[in-house]
């Protein structure tokens, strides 16, 4: 924690369970619950409205930009409702939302800002790491991501103490004390094999991320002038982790065969916009309610 907290240049890095926990650990911590509305994008992993939800805040949605896929912060704007308390934003792939902009939406309607750091250890945003461009900053540490643990993992970043000491009592049955629980909460803890193994990786972590930028920018050279094929645009100052490498085309399907048959391992992410998944129940949008996340699955 304290190693991962200095690398991101924020105050705390709390660790617990998985990525998902941490998301909902991160809103309970800052005071979101029922009667909260939290915008958020429909392209990303669903456990980045799971975590709403299970904090017991609403899921709201704003497309995302045509050229970056994240979201897109004019559509945020034109997305706040009377109940809107927050903005999540995700890195999606790896590549940090226009936090900026965010950030201004947000000082403008006092809201608060979060980000979904799950894929984007140690991407920067003008400089700075993802995980200290808002008020708190939710990570996961799956084996998939960039630095993963042995199995689940993850954590919250923060500046504010109060959010990190609120974190480190959801995560462990509302304690802050042994056997005197302030709160019902539950066991969110991390393993401690999981922070031998992290604490271990990290130190190589921008070598890792750099080798993988290195062969990203050799796939866009190799690929470039293809018919139809195009990859996700990088805003200005942006440096992506490049979690993932992301291409696209208008016979999608076809050339993810075309690349499966041949063994070149490919697939969609996300093959379901999250404002469709059926789990959000009376909460579900429509077809057509966010076109551009829509075409991009």
């Amino acid at each position: 924690e304290r190693d991962f907290a200095a690398y991101l240049g924020v105050k705390s890095f709390v660790c617990c369970q998985s990525g998902t926990s941490a998301i909902t650990l991160m809103l309970q911590a800052a005071g979101l619950g029922p009667g909260d509305d939290v915008i958020t994008t429909p392209l990303t992993y669903f456990a980045t409205s799971e975590g709403i939800l299970q904090a017991g805040a609403t899921p709201i949605y704003a497309d995302v930009d045509p050229r970056t896929l994240n979201i897109d912060p004019a559509q945020v704007e034109k997305a706040l409702t009377p109940k809107t308390k927050a903005i999540l934003a995700v890195h999606l792939y790896g590549q940090p939302a226009d936090m900026d902009a965010l950030n201004a939406v947000a000082k403008k309607k006092g809201l608060l800002v979060f980000e979904d750091a799950a894929q984007a250890a140690g991407s920067l945003y003008k400089g700075k790491k993802t995980g200290g461009l808002g008020k708190a900053a939710s990570f996961s540490f799956y084996p998939g991501k960039n630095l993963g643990a042995y199995g689940d993992a993850g954590g919250v970043a923060t500046d504010a103490e109060s959010i990190a000491r609120a974190v480190r009592r959801l995560r462990n049955h509302g304690c802050d004390k042994k056997n005197f629980h302030l709160v019902a909460a539950g066991n969110e803890r991390l393993e401690t094999i999981q922070g031998a193994v992290l604490g271990v990786k990290l130190p190589h972590l921008d070598s890792w991320n750099a080798a993988r930028r290195f062969h990203a920018d050799s796939y866009r050279k190799a690929l470039a002038g293809i018919d139809g094929l195009s990859f996700v645009q990088a805003l200005p100052g942006v440096t992506s982790n490049d979690h993932l490498f992301v291409v696209r085309h208008p016979q999608r399907d076809a050339l993810l065969k075309h690349l499966n048959d041949r063994g070149v391992m490919a697939d969609i992410h996300y093959p379901v916009a999250g404002h469709l998944q059926p789990a959000l129940g009376a909460r579900r949008g429509r077809v057509g309610q966010f076109p551009v996340a829509e075409k991009a699955v």
